[in-house]
Parts: structure tokens; sequence; C-alpha cells
């Protein structure tokens, strides 16, 4: 069966530049819109952000069925290869991008790490599906992702951070990040749609069955990601005031190591698997695990830590700005190098 892109997805890097305009609209025409969006805050969590950033996360995590991680214990290598590119090789990749590239800029530096520390468990499904990967073996990647990044990615941002830099001699470009916050984050907009996401799962799927859960529900919420990562653009845009001019240069400035970050993540994961001899339904579906990151989850940590209208949280919406059109194009690419490089 042959997989399309949703209309959404397929155009979605235009509706984040029309959601970036809108937003700067607003923020001109209604100057003092800043006013209005602290005056619904607690603290310091606004709460239609906050709830916004909730169904950002909530619609991945009901597609993720945890009931098929035992199958990957049985095929080690690839498990290794895997847990290798996603939780070794690609932040590390992201480190080295970022400090070469944002070393002198260090609230984007943080952004984009923020950025390749989270691990994909969304789009990498459109991605795999389109490439022809085994949709079996991607899920079964995304609920190992899923966990290890409600248990690992505050400590991987503490470590990349705050301690690598000073570790190699680069203390210069280490910058303090307060842990606890990024914690109390992670643990409120990961962790509670991952509680949430997996009750549905599991309630709606013993009540209605998975062919009605798959077929209707999941059809149904899937936009709902889509729609608060928009609106939640919209509202950053909307507060970025007179510094908006400086935007376009700043977006090419983060964007070139992302690029690069996505174009060296495919490649290397992809003839890593070949070499190791690893089928091409599983070596497409680690590649593009590997090389896509959970936007979502960097956008919802770096506004929650740093601000709304934060360059560390303005990094963070350039990821799928870069994404999707790039990872458009490795699918086309993959297919070429499946055809020459697998007999079937």
């Amino acid at each position: 069966m042959k997989v399309h892109l949703r209309f959404l997805d397929r155009y979605l890097t235009l509706w984040i530049f029309l959601a970036m305009i809108t937003g700067i609209g607003i923020g001109v025409v209604f100057p003092d819109i800043a006013n209005y969006i602290d005056a619904v805050s607690v603290g310091t969590t606004n709460i239609p952000l906050a709830l916004g950033l909730l169904i950002m996360m909530y619609p991945p995590l009901t597609k993720v069925d945890y009931s098929l991680l035992p199958d990957i214990v049985r095929d080690k290598k690839s498990l290794f290869v895997s847990l290798l590119l996603n939780w070794i090789i690609g932040p590390t990749l992201m480190f080295v991008l970022a400090i070469v590239f944002l070393h002198s800029q260090p609230e984007y530096m943080i952004g984009l790490l923020c950025i390749g520390i989270a691990r994909c468990i969304a789009m990498v499904i459109v991605w795999n599906d389109l490439a022809g990967g085994s949709r079996e073996y991607a899920a079964v990647l995304i609920a190992l992702n899923s966990i290890f990044q409600l248990i690992m990615y505050s400590a991987y941002i503490w470590f990349f951070v705050t301690v690598l830099p000073s570790a190699i001699g680069l203390g210069e470009f280490s910058v303090d990040v307060p842990m606890n916050a990024v914690a109390e984050s992670v643990g409120i907009y990961l962790g509670i749609p991952f509680i949430a996401g997996f009750l549905t799962r599991y309630i709606l799927v013993k009540r209605r069955g998975l062919e009605w859960y798959n077929h209707r529900f999941v059809p149904i919420i899937s936009p709902f990601t889509l729609y608060a990562l928009l609106g939640t653009i919209v509202l950053m845009f909307s507060l970025k005031g007179d510094a908006i001019l400086a935007l376009p240069f700043d977006v090419i400035r983060i964007a070139i190591p992302l690029i690069l970050y996505f174009v060296l993540m495919f490649f290397s994961s992809f003839f890593l698997n070949k070499t190791l001899g690893i089928s091409r339904k599983n070596n497409l579906a680690i590649a593009f695990t590997a090389t896509g990151n959970n936007f979502e989850l960097a956008i919802a940590v770096t506004i929650a830590v740093f601000g709304l209208h934060s360059p560390q949280a303005f990094t963070g919406v350039i990821g799928p700005l870069v994404e999707v059109p790039v990872l458009i194009l490795l699918v086309k690419i993959s297919h070429y190098l499946t055809k020459r490089y697998y007999s079937s």
C-alpha cells in the first residue's frame, strides 16, 4: 500500500512560516499583547500555553504500543545499533555542530542541544512509512525512545550543556542550566502526556478494539499536535517586537547545523546498518528514528525553562521548520539507496 503525507504534514514548513508571519502581525497590531499573556499566568507558568504544550505532546504518545517492547530483545544487534545511534552518536554529533556553529551564541547552542537530545517519537512514523521501513520495528523503537527520554532527558541536558564542555577544555562554552526546572518541565510536559497516552491506548483498545483505535481514534487526535505547535509559534512570534528584523539571519544560522545533522545522521545510520547486515526494512526504521527529533519536547522544555520568547525556545521552533523539507528529501534518497544496495 502506497503511503502519502497528510495535507497538514506535507505543507508543515509553509504552515510554520505563515504562523510566524501571523504572530508578527498580531504583535504589530496589538503591541501590549505581552501584558494580556502575563495576566493569565500562575507564577512563571502561562496557563493557555501550558495546556497547548500538553496537547502538543499527547497525540504522539497515544500511538505508542509498549506491548511490542519485548520483541526488540530478540534482535540484539539492531537494538544495540539503535541505542548507539540515538543516545550516543546523535547527541554527540549535535553537540559538535552546536559548538562549531553557535559557540558565540550560547542561548541558540542550548536550544540546538535540546533538539538533538530529544529523540523522535512522532513524525518518524510518517518518514518510516513513506520510505517503506518496518512499521512494527519503528513502533518498538519509538516505545523505547519514549521511555528513555522520560528517564534520561534531564541528565543528558546537564551533561552536554554543563559538564562536557568543561571536561574537554571548552569551559568558556559551558552554560549553567537550571536542572531542577528542566526535570520539572520534562515531568510535566512528557510525564503527564506519557501517562495519559498510555492509559488512553490501554482503555480504548480494551473497550473498542485495536482496529477502531488505529483507524478511527488516532486519525482524529493526530492533527492536534500540529494545531498546538502552530498556535505556540503564533504566540511566540507575537512577542518578538523590534527584534524581528534580525530573525531571518538567525534562522539561517540555526538551520545550517540542523541540516548537517539530519543529513549526516541519516547517511551514517543507513550505511552502518547495511555494513552490519541489518535487513532493509529494519535499516530504514533505525535510520529515520535516529535522524528525526522530538521537536515537540524540545519546544516544551525550552519554553518552560527559559521563557516563551527566549532564544532557546526560538531555536526549538526552527527544528520542525528545517526538519520537514530535509526529511522529505531524505525519504526520496532512501528509495534510491535501497534499490542500489538491497536486492529485495
